[in-house]
């Protein structure tokens, strides 16, 4: 082997070298350039799941307020009409009649809600617990002009017109009974 050969040897080997490294420094680029583009598509596949999730919770969240706002509003109109239907049965007119005896007592009472209410006395004679007593018949009035008139008749017999509801409220009275209509009686 002469020297020629060598030098070319040489040669040969610093050509493969510059061409391995000009495949190397391709081979970087390529995968730098693979790298960002598979970063770019993780980054957006990441953004989009992140849209996905947000418009899943927000359309979630919309449904959840709608439902429970007209649960609300559901909940609201049943209670309002059981009520309604409570107040028509409670006041609804079970009976109506008349009671003749002898008025004693006439007055208007209440801590909260004034009411009217009066007793009568029927006659005849009840048996209890405290011994022997009139049969005393407790009523209601809704009208102060009523509750008036009746003032003056204390004492007196009258007859009582009167119409008995299923269950008074606390601001009509404490009876069942409510008079609307007096006549004296001899």
């Amino acid at each position: 082997m002469d020297l020629n050969d060598k030098n070319e040897e040489k040669k040969d080997l610093d050509k493969n070298k510059e061409s391995w490294g000009d495949k190397l420094d391709e081979t970087k680029e390529n995968l730098s350039e693979k790298y960002e583009e598979v970063t770019d598509k993780i980054q957006g596949s990441i953004e989009e799941t992140k849209d996905s999730i947000n418009k899943t919770v927000k359309s979630g969240v919309k449904k959840t307020k709608s439902f429970f706002k007209k649960l609300f509003i559901g909940l609201f109109v049943l209670a309002l009409l059981a009520f309604g239907a409570y107040m028509l049965y409670s006041n609804w007119v079970f009976s109506e009649g008349t009671r003749t005896g002898q008025l004693i007592k006439i007055s208007k009472k209440g801590y909260v809600f004034k009411t009217y209410e009066g007793q009568l006395n029927l006659g005849g004679i009840e048996g209890g617990p405290e011994g022997m007593m009139g049969t005393i018949w407790n009523f209601s009035m809704k009208k102060e002009d009523m509750y008036h008139k009746l003032e003056e008749l204390e004492g007196k017999k009258v007859m009582l017109r009167y119409k008995e509801i299923n269950k008074s409220m606390p601001w009509q009275g404490d009876t069942n009974y409510f008079v609307y209509e007096v006549e004296e009686r001899e």
